[in-house]
């Protein structure tokens, strides 16, 4: 059970490390749209990054809407998640990343997911920042902690 920021954001900090997938929201003309991503998260956990290529539907939404969701939980899809699964809600907004910092986070991103450095190479591959607002985690379906970021 979490019961100070303290404990959240240290929660919050071993969720980003252990998992490695997040479910990413982006708004599209008419509907929401939700895909998989692979992430990485900044050590201060005020950044999270991924990739995706330009001709995908989540990178035209998000040049239309930079406001973005994450979910990235523990679950197993056992009957104990009721019990002890986390969620883990990063609001924020998205965008290419670019300038100096981009080879520093390309490289945080490759030491998670080292499968994918030719993915990272080709042309039309954005590597994209998502700079945290928020986060909301969930223990237990009824535990919340909000965490807003300056």
């Amino acid at each position: 059970m979490i019961y100070d920021k303290k404990q959240a954001l240290h929660s919050i900090q071993q969720l980003l490390k252990l998992q490695s997938l997040g479910v990413l929201a982006t708004q599209g003309k008419k509907y929401p749209y939700s895909t998989l991503v692979g992430f990485a998260a900044s050590d201060d956990l005020k950044t999270l990054f991924f990739a995706t290529i330009r001709d995908t539907r989540k990178y035209q939404n998000i040049q239309m809407h930079s406001q973005v969701s994450m979910l990235i939980d523990s679950r197993s899809n056992q009957v104990k998640d009721f019990k002890d699964a986390q969620a883990l809600t990063v609001l924020g907004s998205a965008r290419d990343e670019e300038g100096s910092f981009l080879r520093k986070n390309e490289a945080l991103y490759l030491q998670k997911h080292p499968y994918l450095r030719e993915f990272l190479k080709d042309p039309n591959c954005a590597f994209m920042r998502l700079d945290v607002h928020k986060y909301i985690i969930v223990n237990r379906f009824q535990e919340v902690i909000e965490i807003e970021l300056s």
